[in-house]
C-alpha cells in the first residue's frame, strides 16, 4: 500500500506510462501515485473493458495501486447535440469531477490526469476542469504538461504490449480522427 499524495486519474495504459515516471523524477521515487479509471465516455463497452485492462497492466508494471469507478454513459455522449469542442468540455469537467471527488472521500492532498500527456487534447480545457473540480471538493489539483513525454510513453507501452487505441473514448471521436 502506498502513501496517499497523488491520485492520478487514468485514462488508458500508454498515457499512464511516461507521466507516472514524471511524477516519480519530479516529487521523487516514494511520492505515493495511486491510479485511477475513471472513463464513462469510452464506448463501446468492449473499448471501456480493454482499456480498463491495460491500464491495469501499466499500473502493475508501474508498481502503483488502481483503484476503478465502473460507470459507463454510452447514450450522455453518443446523442450529446452540441459541437465536437462542447462534448469534450463536457467530458473532461465529467472525468475530473469523478477523479476530486474520490481524491477528497479516499484522503489524497492532491489529482492530476493522464490526459495532459496527450497534444491532441485541449490542456486549457482539462486544466480548468481539475480546478473547478478541485475547488469543490477541497483538493488540489496539480497541473503540468506530460505531452513533452507522449512518444516516450508510446514506446514504452508498444515494448510492454499494451493495447493502443486509435480514438479518444467516445464513439464520435472515432470519426474525427
Amino acid at each position: 500500500m502506498c502513501e496517499k499524495d497523488m491520485l492520478l486519474h487514468i485514462c488508458c495504459g500508454p498515457c499512464s506510462m511516461f507521466v507516472i515516471d514524471d511524477l516519480r523524477e519530479y516529487f521523487g521515487r516514494d511520492y505515493g501515485i495511486w491510479g485511477l479509471y475513471a472513463n464513462p465516455n469510452i464506448h463501446p463497452y468492449e473499448e471501456f473493458l480493454r482499456r480498463l485492462e491495460n491500464a491495469d497492466k501499466a499500473c502493475a508494471i508501474k508498481g502503483i495501486p488502481l483503484s476503478v469507478i465502473t460507470d459507463f454513459e454510452q447514450e450522455r455522449w453518443e446523442f450529446f447535440e452540441g459541437e465536437q469542442k462542447d462534448r469534450c468540455k463536457m467530458c473532461y469537467r465529467i472525468r475530473m469531477d469523478m477523479a476530486a471527488r474520490f481524491a477528497a472521500e479516499n484522503g489524497f492532498r492532491k489529482f492530476s490526469t493522464t490526459l495532459l500527456v496527450s497534444p491532441y487534447q485541449n490542456h486549457e480545457e482539462i486544466k480548468l476542469a481539475g480546478e473547478e473540480a478541485a475547488k469543490r471538493y477541497g483538493v488540489e489539483f496539480f497541473y503540468r504538461d506530460y505531452s513533452v513525454g507522449f512518444r516516450e510513453g508510446q514506446r514504452q507501452a508498444r515494448e510492454a504490449g499494451l493495447y493502443r487505441q486509435k480514438y479518444c473514448g467516445c464513439l464520435p471521436s472515432k470519426e474525427y480522427k
